[in-house]
């Protein structure tokens, strides 16, 4: 079994968590590598609808070992609430494990997020106020408390009151708002991190040996390629590396242990927050995409910008992620459109063509889309289970995706449901082991 990456390939809420899910109940690990509770991931069981914030997509499937890895950062009372509700669900997390070095979310991060933003006036870059950009400051600032520290009840307090009083020197003299009291928190933490305590172990050898017994790891990404924070539309970004290459980083394993890197994507465009976006449609057409799609964030309920599909995004994550294959998803919610436009390339003022996305992109308001139509088709297609079924315009947009950004589709999704992935053409396995058999 093949150790495999899952990565958006957009701007994020490209569904991966429905492709995780998918994968899991053939892997004997689930690895969340990056991002903090900012990030939400639902799942479609039947008629039940779970939506995961910190918890690995995996879980659902009893069997699956499901691990926070270090490149997390992990707020301590949702991650508890998260793991309550899955439990009252009758949803086990047994097999559920924390890293020691995971960072954690205090109570003044979220709150030193939303006063900075509020700070940038009309400058701000669309944080969810979550406080995870500040953990990570914190984290590269040497100053951050991890997951091993917060469970000794010795170690955190010394260190909580020290970091307290830091943040409260920043909070009142800088921003001039009120104080944390110290004991409170002292008191709401403690209670997380009794809670959490058995979770939390060393888990970067448990997933380095799962690599390499031949079990399959699924390593599963936060956010979007283009929300990196090194090689996204900055500083329209994540604080945290959603790319393939934040596997190795996030958890502690080798790049020769990952076998092949799966994208996923929608097949059309929507991100939220700040910054450019080429091919956004700020009307009927957008509308329609963000009511058939039900495009409202799972962690936040923002509406989200919609579009056409940008190949030329698509092009980049491809490039950036060494992508094996691409998971092309929501094709049902363009079913009703005459004509479907997909961006091929942009053109500048200069009349320039560019076939991939500039270092600026986040402040090119010049770029115009260079689109190519194919043509829509009427029929709903969320009751199709196999790929030959769909109607000849939806697979002939498919393979022309295909065409445009040079990877082969693993497979289609015509709905939330696991019922409703369809295989494009060969099997995910044949598509993402090709460097395992090549070995």
């Amino acid at each position: 079994m093949a150790n495999i990456v899952v990565v958006g390939a957009q701007w994020g809420d490209e569904a991966k968590g429905k492709i995780v899910d998918y994968l899991a109940h053939d892997m004997a690990m689930v690895v969340r590598y990056g991002g903090g509770n900012n990030a939400g991931h639902s799942v479609t069981v039947g008629d039940v609808v779970y939506k995961f914030h910190l918890i690995p997509s995996g879980i659902l499937n009893p069997d699956t070992v499901c691990i926070v890895s270090d490149g997390v950062v992990i707020d301590p009372g949702v991650f508890s609430k998260e793991i309550r509700d899955l439990e009252e669900r009758g949803v086990s997390t047994h097999n559920l494990k924390i890293s020691t070095s995971a960072h954690v979310i205090l109570p003044y991060h979220p709150l030193l997020d939303q006063l900075e933003e509020r700070r940038r006036g009309t400058g701000k870059i669309g944080t969810t106020g979550r406080g995870v950009g500040p953990a990570y400051v914190d984290k590269a600032a040497r100053i951050g408390l991890r997951m091993g520290e917060f469970i000794d009840p010795n170690r955190f307090e010394t260190r909580l009151r020290a970091l307290v009083a830091m943040k409260n020197e920043l909070l009142t003299r800088f921003y001039e708002a009120e104080p944390l009291d110290v004991e409170k928190v002292l008191a709401e933490y403690q209670s997380y991190a009794d809670y959490l305590r058995p979770f939390v172990t060393e888990t970067g050898i448990l997933v380095y040996e799962a690599t390499k017994n031949g079990t399959g790891v699924l390593f599963e990404g936060a956010q979007g390629t283009l929300l990196d924070i090194d090689q996204g539309t900055y500083p329209f970004v994540t604080s945290s590396h959603p790319i393939a290459g934040g596997a190795c980083i996030g958890t502690g394993i080798g790049p020769t242990c990952i076998d092949g890197v799966i994208g996923v994507a929608k097949s059309y465009t929507t991100r939220v927050g700040a910054g450019t976006f080429p091919t956004e449609q700020d009307n009927e057409i957008g509308h329609y995409i963000r009511e058939r799609g039900h495009e409202y964030g799972t962690t936040t309920g923002r509406p989200r910008r919609c579009g056409w599909l940008d190949t030329v995004i698509l092009r980049y994550a491809v490039q950036i992620n060494g992508l094996s294959c691409l998971s092309l998803g929501h094709l049902d919610v363009l079913s009703g459109l005459d004509t479907i436009q997909i961006c091929i390339a942009y053109k500048d003022t200069q009349g320039n063509m560019l076939r991939s996305i500039p270092y600026d992109l986040a402040f090119r308001e010049d770029l115009e889309p260079i689109y190519e139509a194919v043509p829509g088709w009427k029929e709903e297609i969320g009751d199709v289970r196999q790929y030959d079924d769909l109607p000849e315009n939806a697979k002939a947009f498919a393979r022309r995706v295909e065409e445009l950004i040079g990877i082969p589709i693993a497979t289609l999704s015509v709905g939330p449901g696991r019922e409703q992935t369809l295989i494009f053409d060969k099997v995910i396995a044949e598509r993402c082991n090709h460097q395992r058999n090549a070995k």
